[in-house]
């Protein structure tokens, strides 16, 4: 993971992360349910999604299951999607009749290949410096930076599958 902000001025949180693998695969890891919840979650945590619709206006909604069966619910719902290049969600905490724990973050990823390697670059717009603060504080850096090892890891394996 490269150059990991956060800019408490403007309550964002800015990453990017470049894999080994096409930009179609990576952009499918990242809009398609049953490769998402193959690395999106920090070992030994697992991700399960109830429903996802990957479009304008649709919603994902999903929990962060730890190995005792503890669940950590989370609704995206997709806002602006051009397919290869770039999607937008809002993100809530939420609990397991799907109610949002309010105020959410605005995610903003950006997708680019560059001889067979893909960037993606992610911004984070947290509504309050509080919601940005816990996120921190919950381990978002050294969470994500598992979860996008995972990530790598599974392209390895579906780039040598094709």
């Amino acid at each position: 993971m490269n150059d990991f902000t956060v800019d408490k001025t403007t309550k964002t949180v800015t990453f990017s992360r470049e894999f080994d693998a096409a930009l179609s695969l990576v952009w499918d890891a990242y809009t398609k349910q049953e490769i998402l919840d193959q690395w999106w979650a920090p070992k030994p945590w697992t991700s399960r999604t109830k429903f996802m619709n990957f479009a304008v206006g649709g919603r994902r909604f999903y929990a962060m299951v730890s190995p005792e069966g503890q669940e950590h619910w989370s609704i995206q719902e997709y806002t602006a999607i051009s397919p290869k290049t770039n999607f937008k969600l809002l993100n809530a905490f939420a609990d397991k009749d799907e109610n949002p724990e309010l105020p959410g973050s605005e995610w903003d990823l950006t997708f680019s290949e560059q001889n067979g390697k893909t960037t993606v670059r992610v911004s984070i717009y947290n509504e309050s410096l509080v919601r940005l603060e816990k996120m921190i504080d919950m381990g978002f850096k050294e969470g994500t930076a598992m979860t996008l090892k995972n990530l790598e890891a599974l392209l390895a394996t579906l780039s040598h599958q094709k």
